[in-house]
């Protein structure tokens, strides 16, 4: 969906039409959970902190989320893609793979859907075709808001090679420097090493990258996916060099956790605490909680109680992520959304898209 939670207080506040918004509660350690096209034009972006925001863009206007209304809206948007097909696999609230190689045409299916949506919850989606997971959902994201975009097999090769490296799933800051300092900086680099030198560099992931960087994702379409966890990280501009500055970091990172909890409807009952520092070690904690973790307060206890001086022992930290884990129950499954549909993805490469 496009700026999904933002979205849906425009259309319910018609008030806030053309206007920056940011959903995010008002609070002095707030972030913000969607920010609208608008605001993005100023730099606002998800899981920036509040009051950069507002510094970005002083005429922000600020709304409190509303999670329960999100998922019923969730739900409706759900419910249109079951029409077409039962090859679901929900990624979040906002976000979900679709098989639609039992139509004939893909992309046709992704505006009836596009239509249907538009039509049932008075909200624009921006759909990717495509005869794989990783490009259909790079597609999805290069015509938005609204968009829908078919990349072809005979297309894939070109688009491809000339990705940033960071355009990759599984490429992220740390990743994409160390890609830099290997002088591997578009899909054509990747495409040119060996799998044998990229699993050496970058471990199992390197056979990911090499994958991919060809082309190739052979993930089906799984609608009884199980998520084996939830969770957040920051990495900080500057490292934090004392305690207090690290423990002050937690409230903005469980207030951006736990509507990703709600998204997945993920009730899990172990909570990871993930810490790195300046000299890039990784440490993690974990504790267990008899019951799901569903209550921020909750959350941000466990959390005080796993960081500790004597765990930091003085040292600066450059990265701290919380998730959860555990899952008591199968999820409920609730409601997950934004249409990417996946297209004919069992489609070989030589084979038209649209048949």
């Amino acid at each position: 969906m496009d700026a999904f939670y933002a979205s849906v207080e425009v259309r319910d506040q018609p008030k806030l039409i053309g206007l920056a918004v940011a959903v995010a509660h008002q609070s002095k350690r707030g972030v913000v959970l969607t920010a609208s096209y608008e605001a993005r034009q100023y730099g606002v972006r998800s899981a920036m902190p509040t009051s950069l925001a507002l510094q970005k863009c002083p005429h922000l206007t600020l709304v409190p989320p509303r999670m329960d209304v999100y998922k019923q809206v969730s739900d409706v948007i759900r419910a249109v893609f079951f029409q077409y097909t039962d090859l679901v696999e929900p990624l979040s609230l906002d976000e979900a793979y679709l098989d639609v190689s039992q139509h004939p045409s893909g992309t046709l299916i992704a505006r009836a859907i596009k239509a249907d949506i538009q039509r049932e919850a008075r909200l624009t989606a921006s759909a990717g075709v495509s005869f794989n997971k990783f490009l259909a959902k790079l597609a999805s994201d290069m015509h938005k808001p609204d968009g829908l975009t078919v990349i072809r097999p005979e297309q894939a090769d070109a688009l491809i090679a000339a990705l940033p490296v960071e355009a990759f799933h599984g490429v992220g800051p740390a990743t994409k420097s160390r890609m830099h300092d290997r002088r591997l900086f578009t899909g054509a680099d990747l495409k040119r090493q060996s799998l044998s030198d990229l699993t050496h560099w970058f471990g199992a992931q390197g056979a990911h990258f090499h994958r991919i960087s060809h082309g190739i994702d052979e993930r089906p379409v799984d609608p009884d996916r199980e998520r084996k966890s939830v969770g957040v990280e920051r990495t900080f501009e500057d490292d934090l060099s004392v305690f207090a500055e690290a423990q002050a970091a937690l409230p903005g990172l469980v207030e951006l956790l736990m509507p990703r909890l709600t998204r997945a409807d993920y009730h899990g009952r172990s909570l990871v605490l993930k810490i790195k520092f300046a000299d890039r070690t990784v440490l993690t904690r974990r504790v267990t909680s008899a019951a799901p973790l569903l209550d921020a307060a909750k959350v941000l206890t466990l959390a005080y109680e796993l960081l500790t001086p004597e765990l930091l022992a003085g040292r600066a930290v450059r990265l701290l992520g919380l998730s959860v884990q555990n899952q008591l129950v199968a999820p409920i499954s609730g409601a997950q959304l934004p249409l990417f549909p996946r297209g004919l993805d069992t489609l070989s490469r030589d084979q038209p898209l649209v048949k």
